[in-house]
């Protein structure tokens, strides 16, 4: 008595892809090694920030990476809803400082109270030709992976979705 070999194990190809790129560990250990030691160049990629609602269906890009005179808008923590043009993007310390948010300290100096660019929300973007050229390849990707079938949902559930309630 040994095992059944009549019965063949499934192709590999016809097996599920879990991961999109198998490259790229799901490790959380792993994660976070890459996410602390991310080089300069990495870290103004991850330091992204969402745009407002009106430069969202203006560009037809979701976020960009935050830079200096951008005008930001706070959107979690103490200074909620506060306002100001960003003065400093710290990458090594993975925040920006805001214009308008400082804070006294005891001995008199104020100093600029950090924010993590996730928590703000863009309102005006410093317009150049590479930041357009970069909101340009951006939308067009978004639109060639739309016309592709891509993405999280199609027209129809999203109409079937409006529906709902």
């Amino acid at each position: 008595g040994g095992r059944d070999l009549s019965v063949e194990p499934p192709c590999p190809t016809s097996v599920r892809q879990m991961k999109f790129n198998t490259q790229v560990s799901s490790s959380r250990r792993k994660q976070r090694r890459a996410h602390f030691t991310a080089p300069s160049h990495e870290r103004r990629v991850r330091m992204s920030a969402t745009l407002s609602s009106e430069l969202r269906t203006k560009h037809n890009v979701r976020s960009i990476p935050v830079r200096t005179e951008d005008e930001v808008m706070v959107t979690r923590g103490e200074f909620k809803g506060r306002q100001g043009k960003v003065v400093t993007v710290y990458r090594k310390k993975w925040c920006i400082y805001i214009e308008k948010l400082t804070r006294d300290k005891q001995n008199g100096a104020t100093v600029h109270i950090p924010i993590h660019p996730s928590k703000v929300v863009i309102q005006k973007l410093k317009m150049n030709a590479s930041r357009q050229a970069i909101l340009d390849a951006k939308a067009k990707r978004k639109v060639a992976g739309a016309a592709k079938g891509e993405g999280k949902f199609t027209e129809a559930a999203v109409s079937a979705m409006s529906t709902v309630d």
